[in-house]
């Protein structure tokens, strides 16, 4: 992971940061860090999550750690530019259930200055680039990608194993119905 130096830090700018990976790899983990580190340097702090994410909790980003940050559910990315007026640090959560328009809304709040922290899923359960992420891994000018551990092998896993025999690209879920693999374990499920 890089940590940010003095001399790396952007000034008199706005930027976007990606936390990128699988499930379970620590992704919102990594956006709680970042965004309780900004909250102490007194920084006004705007987080947001999508309505459809209501998995551990309606007014808060939560870690598989059960670690949290309050935050503001909103239905799509116009309602981020609205809300995030006053802020300097604006985190969003679970990029992967928006629209392609949160790529221009990111852009747009780093040109008026703002640091960006997004994360999200970059692979669906079949290991396809997940939209918006790629779009939004391109103009970023901070990129982690995070990795977990392969339930099957051991490890290092960057793909997301779906349980479930469902063909729809986006279900909700957690450790229910997903796991994280390695490329050698993953494999996409059969439809019934």
């Amino acid at each position: 992971m890089i940590e940010f130096t003095p001399h790396s830090m952007p000034k008199e700018t706005g930027w976007i940061e990606v936390i990128a990976g699988c499930m379970f790899s620590g992704k919102t983990e990594e956006l709680i860090r970042r965004l309780r580190r900004a909250q102490i340097a007194k920084q006004n702090v705007k987080i947001f999550k999508p309505k459809i994410d209501l998995r551990f909790s309606h007014t808060s980003i939560v870690s598989h750690s059960e670690q949290s940050l309050p935050s503001l559910l909103v239905t799509d990315a116009k309602e981020i530019l609205s809300l995030s007026n006053d802020a300097k640090v604006v985190g969003i959560d679970e990029a992967q259930f928006f629209s392609q328009e949160l790529v221009s809304i990111c852009n747009q709040l780093a040109n008026d200055g703002k640091r960006v922290i997004v994360a999200g899923l970059d692979q669906d359960y079949q290991g396809i680039p997940f939209e918006p992420m790629p779009q939004l891994l391109a103009i970023a000018e901070y990129i982690t990608k995070t990795l977990a551990i392969c339930v099957a092998c051991g490890n290092p896993a960057d793909k997301t194993q779906r349980k479930t025999t469902s063909a729809e690209r986006v279900v909700v879920g957690a450790a229910d119905i997903y796991e994280a693999r390695c490329r050698k374990c993953h494999y996409i499920p059969k439809e019934n």
